[in-house]
């Protein structure tokens, strides 16, 4: 299998993307430490119910990314589990409610830019050490079309994902003496709760730029994540993957 016998850390585990991508793992045979804000009786029998179906471990963790020394517990706990950690996906983020640029206030544009940058930097500066003693690694981060195209969203949230891109491209330069490689994935327009909240008539104005004229269903996202984050892409790193259906 594709992961078999891999360790792998994926935030925003609950829904959506990051929920596809848990399974995705699983289904390729790795073990997983599935990272959600709070604790949550359902979102854990629904891991153990992943985990039954492809004989693998699934291990719910908690933490708000955007505080440091929950992080810092979380990625002990995982340490305490295992000696290594060969895959990072960061998925976990948010976005923000649609408003003019000369009309949002710095403090909601700085908590979107706080749960999509630097909550992610933060949790990666933790994983990383721990890869870095092992000498590999791979870590997946997702941007979006809307931090490359500058298509319509919040400035916040572009802004932000244009960060992670630029981030992606840094960090792979930086860590590739270690064996680590980064990338990053950037969707189009996704079946999940975050992209039921743009506007019709914007969906319908973007869906006509798309070239398979549809929208993108989360696994398929996480499809390219888990090749991102395997051994078949062992000289892939500092790339920015669209999975946009052609935008």
């Amino acid at each position: 299998m594709l992961l078999e016998g891999k360790n792998a850390v994926i935030t925003g585990a609950r829904r959506g993307i990051g929920h596809s991508t848990v399974e995705v793992f699983a289904k390729n045979g790795a073990n997983v430490w599935a990272l959600a804000r709070k604790k949550d009786e359902t979102f854990e029998v629904d891991m153990s119910r992943i985990a039954k179906r492809y004989g693998v471990e699934i291990y719910p963790i908690y933490a708000d990314l955007t505080k440091e020394l929950e992080v810092k517990q979380a990625v002990q706990e995982v340490h305490n589990c295992c000696d290594k950690i060969d895959i990072l996906v960061n998925i976990a983020g948010a976005v923000g409610i649609s408003a003019n640029f000369c009309m949002s206030s710095i403090e909601k544009m700085q908590m979107v830019f706080n749960s999509n940058f630097w909550s992610m930097t933060i949790l990666t500066q933790y994983i990383v050490r721990l890869m870095m003693r092992k000498q590999k690694g791979s870590i997946v981060n997702l941007s979006s079309i809307a931090g490359i195209d500058g298509t319509p969203a919040q400035y916040e949230y572009s802004s932000s994902k244009a960060a992670i891109s630029g981030a992606t491209r840094y960090l792979a330069r930086e860590l590739s003496q270690y064996n680590i490689r980064v990338n990053a994935v950037a969707p189009g327009i996704i079946d999940t709760a975050m992209g039921a909240q743009i506007d019709s008539s914007l969906m319908n104005k973007t869906l006509d730029n798309v070239i398979m004229g549809r929208i993108g269903e989360p696994e398929e996202v996480a499809n390219v994540i888990a090749f991102l984050a395997s051994d078949l892409s062992s000289y892939i790193t500092g790339q920015i993957i669209r999975v946009d259906g052609g935008m």
